[in-house]
């Protein structure tokens, strides 16, 4: 069965239009042997043709706004990254204006120029540490003392078991954790993981949306109300001098709702005027979803056909 049929009747126009938002984080050059699951260039090409050829692509801001007055065309979906690595605007960016597709960059704006996310920093240490055992009985770390890094396998495993685990401590003390370990490590850290800002300019200029992400990607939850407000409105702030213009859309960090963020974050981000905010939870968006708690979800599937399917179920409600 052709895929546009399902799709449309999934997704009609006006109304009862159902507006899918895929969300990426990274498009890595080749295929990387520590997260084979991770999108690289080629994966995302593919499925930039595939969505090109089933949906209607919109630029979220758009899209948003659409949804709102009940006008969305059939079959409407709208591309997100989150976080603002380097490789959006080197791998990504050419293969969307190839495709002639439209997406929004959702930038954290505390890792520009030469910054380096805490969950990076652990997962590089990692991949690089020289020795096959990881010993952090040194650090207060809830539930690990030694990690195994024998092999692939268990330097992915590792990777995850120590990102969890230091994921929800209080954000000083995860800083100073992790900071701890990569002192007393021989390893030399990558730079420039993330966008400059002269990378988020170019997206910008190149007709991408730019959305805010925070300053320093913080799980909300956690902050006081001024930390959390400075972090939102900051974070705005930053973008809007970057590009010289509005910043009118919000991902909440990690996204998850009640885990990561709580209402009073979400009556944070609308009192700052966002238009719209994106969680992480699956799911798709009609009239009547709330603007500033919208679904994403992308597909885990790399075959056409069971990453089609999955789109479907996810716009079933399935």
């Amino acid at each position: 069965m052709p895929m546009s049929p399902l799709f449309q009747w999934l997704s009609p126009a006006g109304s009862r239009a159902r507006l899918s938002t895929l969300i990426f984080h990274r498009v890595v050059p080749e295929p990387d042997p520590l997260f084979p699951g991770e999108v690289d260039a080629s994966r995302f090409d593919a499925i930039c043709q595939w969505i090109r050829r089933w949906f209607h692509v919109l630029p979220l801001d758009e899209a948003v706004q659409l949804r709102a007055e009940g006008r969305l065309p059939s079959r409407a979906l709208g591309i997100s990254f989150d976080d603002g690595y380097a490789d959006n605007h080197d791998v990504a960016l050419p293969i969307l204006a190839r495709h002639g597709l439209n997406a929004t960059f959702f930038v954290a704006t505390g890792f520009l120029d030469g910054g380096r996310m805490w969950n990076d920093t652990l997962i590089e240490l990692v991949r690089r540490w020289p020795s096959d055992t990881m010993d952090l009985s040194a650090h207060q770390i809830p539930g690990i003392q030694a990690l195994d890094l024998s092999t692939l396998e268990a330097r992915r495993q590792a990777a995850a078991s120590l990102t969890l685990a230091m994921k929800y401590l209080p954000a000083a003390a995860r800083s100073e954790q992790v900071a701890a370990i990569a002192r007393r490590s021989d390893v030399t850290l990558p730079d420039y993981l993330m966008m400059t800002s002269d990378q988020v300019r170019a997206l910008h200029r190149a007709g991408m949306r730019i959305g805010a992400h925070t300053v320093n990607h913080p799980i909300l939850r956690t902050l006081d109300d001024d930390a959390a407000r400075s972090e939102i409105t900051a974070g705005r702030q930053r973008l809007q001098e970057i590009i010289g213009a509005p910043v009118r859309l919000f991902a909440y960090p990690n996204g998850k709702p009640g885990q990561d963020y709580v209402e009073r974050d979400v009556a944070l981000v609308r009192a700052c005027g966002f238009d719209a905010a994106f969680t992480t939870q699956a799911g798709y968006s009609t009239a009547t979803t709330p603007a500033h708690e919208l679904p994403r979800f992308t597909p885990w599937r790399s075959d056409r056909w069971g990453f089609g399917l999955q789109l479907a179920r996810n716009l079933a409600g399935a």
